[in-house]
């Protein structure tokens, strides 16, 4: 069981994945892969994150494309938290779930996704945006069914955002109100971000899931919409 500091990958829409200390994830597109990744331009067996003594590195797997770490391709990489692992059309961002999420409950299973073991409770919990995106909070707050308030005080702007059950209910953001600040705020980069359980909002304007809101999210910014 791990509370603290828990390494996760995060590929939505994919469910995701914790880590164990010595836990090796195999990605690509083939069926028999860990993390499956969708297109041609993943190789069958691409890449691997695996965890040993000194933290996780990704290794590349003599793939056809290459793989990339913050933009830049890499053979072998020792990750860090907010590091962003780019395959193909893919990207997936490696945390370290825990620096402002330890209330959260998390044990790695057979099939390498997150269950939680018993609700966070009543505490204020926050973190970096840096090393824990936007659509990181919204999945693990999605898979938790959590109710409440999630602030994020970002470089660009500042957005509140409202979950009842895990799902999105209402959002406000300077510019928009509704799906629209939901949108912007899943694309927030670098600041802070901070979630209060049980504070409903006065209008509910959201009816959709997070995993339909970062679909959606993503199809914008790949039409560079956003």
């Amino acid at each position: 069981m791990t509370r603290i500091g828990t390494p996760m990958l995060f590929c939505p829409p994919n469910p995701p994945i914790a880590l164990g200390p010595l836990d090796t994830v195999s990605i690509g597109r083939s069926r028999n892969c860990d993390l499956r990744l969708p297109g041609g331009d993943a190789s069958r067996r691409h890449a691997e994150v695996a965890g040993g003594p000194d933290g996780f590195t990704i290794t590349d797997l003599g793939s056809t494309n290459g793989t990339y770490v913050n933009g830049q391709r890499v053979q072998k990489h020792a990750l860090q938290p907010g590091d962003q692992i780019e395959i193909g059309n893919s990207m997936i961002t490696f945390c370290q779930v825990g620096a402002g999420l330890e209330n959260a409950g998390l044990e790695c299973d057979r099939e390498q996704t997150i269950q939680v073991e018993r609700p966070i409770g009543g505490q204020v919990f926050e973190g970096d945006l840096a090393e824990i995106p936007p659509f990181a909070v919204l999945q693990i707050l999605e898979m938790e069914h959590k109710s409440g308030l999630l602030s994020c005080e970002a470089d660009q702007a500042n957005g509140r955002l409202w979950l009842a059950d895990g799902a999105p209910i209402h959002a406000e953001t300077k510019q928009h109100s509704g799906f629209d600040a939901a949108i912007e705020i899943v694309n927030f980069t670098g600041g802070r971000f901070s979630f209060q359980p049980h504070k409903d909002p006065e209008q509910r304007t959201i009816e959709a899931s997070v995993t339909e809101l970062l679909l959606e999210a993503s199809r914008l910014l790949d039409e560079g919409l956003l």
